[in-house]
């Protein structure tokens, strides 16, 4: 894998070149796995990263090599100007990879502008095609539109990837049907193993659902999944199905068997930095924003914070201390 000669890398040698960057910590859905049924207590709007100072932020990253930025919330449509936002990301020097994590509510209207900017691929969640077993994960009625926005993306051109989380006794009769979508369309179905974050406590869990578990059972009715070679700082573990267009991947989430290429990086909506998904966060970005810290300044505690990561999910876990080892939100974090 090449990389741009100014790219930092971490203190475990791994380029850092992936932001997540979480735009809104709302969302117009309720998905059990992601949040509790009542909601959570969404942060006061001035406490939320305005454009200009994720602007500010991204560049900054781009100067340390960072090429490739996701939007993410939340659910980022439900923030007002997103489209806008995207184009002035598009212009930062550095910046070449654009995309965007939806659950595809709000998406459609969009599209064309996406087109027009550059987005080449969009991840939608989507967990089930069962409507109504869509309407008991997310707790909205939502499905039609959210597939009239997967058709829409595909007819655009933009490049597709579905994420289902495998959630046993929730969703398992769905990951066939799921997977089925790549017989005949040029879409990417990722399955995820579940994990702790929906805002409440958690001690050590057992997954019924592992990538092994998944694999074996995608096997057993659709035949021989034949590997891809993995890229670098991938996380899913891609494969093909004979006769198949599209692909399918496997998202060790719970099981973090790709944090040694992890080149990603999270700053959620607040302005915290994480450099794991598992953290508890490491860099109060929005401090230094606020409180007048210089370009310099904000990029050496940027670059601090990256020589000082965790080896993997399961350091960077035992790190946080033991009255924040509840997980927040998955839409506090940015999914």
């Amino acid at each position: 894998m090449s990389v741009a000669p100014h790219t930092l890398f971490d203190n475990h040698g791994r380029p850092l070149e992936y932001v997540r960057l979480a735009v809104t910590d709302r969302c117009n859905l309720r998905c059990f796995y992601c949040m509790p049924e009542q909601g959570i207590q969404y942060m006061p709007k001035r406490d939320l990263l305005t454009y200009e100072e994720m602007e500010r932020v991204v560049a900054l990253l781009a100067t340390l090599g960072v090429r490739k930025v996701r939007l993410t919330g939340g659910e980022p449509f439900v923030r007002r100007d997103l489209v806008p936002f995207i184009g002035r990301l598009a212009q930062i020097p550095g910046i070449d990879d654009i995309s965007l994590t939806t659950n595809g509510v709000l998406t459609e209207p969009h599209i064309p502008e996406l087109v027009r900017l550059g987005v080449r691929t969009v991840n939608l969640s989507l967990d089930t095609l069962d409507r109504a077993r869509f309407a008991a994960i997310t707790r909205r009625d939502e499905l039609p539109r959210v597939l009239d926005t997967f058709y829409a993306l595909l007819a655009a051109g933009i490049k597709v990837k579905i994420n289902a989380v495998v959630m046993d006794g929730q969703n398992t009769q769905d990951l066939v049907p799921l997977a089925e979508l790549t017989r005949d369309l040029p879409v990417e179905v990722r399955f995820i193993e579940e994990m702790p974050f929906n805002g409440g406590s958690h001690g050590a869990i057992q997954i019924p659902w592992s990538h092994i578990r998944i694999r074996e059972h995608l096997e057993q009715h659709l035949g021989a999944l034949t590997p891809i070679v993995k890229q670098p700082g991938a996380t899913a573990s891609e494969y093909t199905i004979a006769g198949h267009q599209g692909v399918v991947g496997i998202i060790a989430a719970y099981s973090r068997t790709f944090c040694g290429t992890c080149n990603r990086l999270r700053l959620t909506a607040e302005g915290g930095l994480k450099t794991c998904l598992y953290d508890q966060g490491v860099l109060d970005v929005r401090a230094l924003l606020r409180g007048d810290a210089t370009d310099a300044a904000v990029t050496a505690a940027l670059a601090h914070a990256f020589r000082h990561r965790a080896a993997d999910g399961f350091e960077a876990e035992r790190q946080r201390p033991v009255h924040q080892l509840s997980f927040e939100s998955m839409s506090t974090i940015g999914g």
